[in-house]
């Protein structure tokens, strides 16, 4: 398995990837997501493959077929003048087909992640989680995650 950063002829399998992930949230959350949708269009991640604070992380097989990814946003702290500035790399989306899990992709990418932010000359790699996605919460503690703070919701 090789990592690099994804372009234009992996969007097919990004497209289908991010499908598995919204069908996960869609399962979880049908009240926010939408099924048989997708987060992103073509166009959409065709600009986002430009964009250098937003760069995406495949991990291809040896035929060069994206097998997951990680699509990641380069920020800048602090939001306020009360905190400390510092860079942070967010993921902002991490997946591994459904088919290839077991292989310790997943645990590729977030590691690969975690080189590039230090080269980027990051403070930390952050992420969010959707309450309910317990197999996420799972894998990311594993990889030596804390939560840091919570997003809490009152529906009306």
């Amino acid at each position: 398995m090789k990592i690099r950063k994804a372009e234009e002829k992996d969007i097919p399998r990004l497209l289908a990837l991010l499908g598995q992930v919204l069908q996960i949230h869609a399962e979880i959350r049908p009240d926010i997501f939408i099924s048989g949708t997708t987060k992103y269009t073509v166009g959409q991640l065709a600009e986002l493959l430009k964009q250098e604070d937003k760069p995406i992380y495949v991990a291809v097989d040896e035929d060069d077929v994206c097998r997951g990814y990680a699509f990641c946003q380069l920020k800048e702290q602090p939001f306020s003048t009360n905190m400390v500035p510092f860079k942070s790399l967010f993921i902002d989306d991490l997946c591994v087909d459904r088919q290839a899990r077991g292989q310790h992709i997943g645990e590729s990418l977030f590691e690969y992640v975690k080189q590039q932010a230090k080269e980027l000359g990051c403070y930390e790699v952050t992420l969010n989680v959707w309450a309910g996605n317990t197999p996420a919460e799972h894998f990311y503690e594993k990889m030596g995650m804390k939560t840091k703070e919570r997003q809490m919701e009152y529906i009306l």
